[in-house]
């Protein structure tokens, strides 16, 4: 298989791009990163990139993420929001797990919201009926058979009607 070449495979596999815990928050827009490839001081900086970086993007798909390799003496990370405001976050000869956990704590949503955001979007999709949604039954999505219990369905689509031979009746 042509994803499984390269360094760390397992970087791209959806297992591990799932178990990121980054879910940033709803202002938040652009998200860039800037590093040097060389370096002490940058070395957690280039391992966050390497592990974390696509479990952001993955986690985070209306999040514009960027990463600038090169371009400055200290690695920071650069936050937009939607208000026009930016955040700066020093990571200055931080481990990558270390950058993790400041950045779940300060941009992060926190566990209420996810399962609040979940419970909600179940609630909202038009696709799904019955208990705790919008309709209750398909019948009231228009274009569908109204319910038998009150309209009788014609009786071509009733199964005694369809499948004996109508001498049997």
């Amino acid at each position: 298989m042509p994803f499984m070449k390269g360094p760390a495979p397992i970087r791209r596999t959806i297992k591990f791009l799932e178990a990121g815990r980054l879910y940033l928050k709803d202002r938040v827009k652009i998200f860039s990163f800037n590093y040097n490839t060389k370096g002490v001081h940058h070395e957690g900086a280039r391992d966050f990139a390497f592990w974390y970086i696509p479990q952001v993007q993955y986690k985070n798909p209306d999040v514009q993420v960027i990463t600038f390799k090169n371009m400055t003496p200290t690695p920071f990370i650069k936050c937009y929001m939607e208000s026009g405001d930016h955040m700066l976050i020093d990571v200055f000869d931080k481990t990558k797990e270390e950058i993790m956990d400041h950045l779940v704590r300060v941009l992060g949503k926190t566990a209420e919201q996810l399962k609040q955001e979940d419970t909600e979007g179940y609630k909202r999709n038009p696709a799904l009926f019955g208990y705790e949604c919008r309709r209750h039954c398909i019948c009231e999505i228009p274009g569908q058979v109204p319910c038998p219990r009150i309209i009788p369905l014609p009786k071509p689509m009733r199964g005694k009607y369809m499948y004996y031979k109508k001498d049997e009746l």
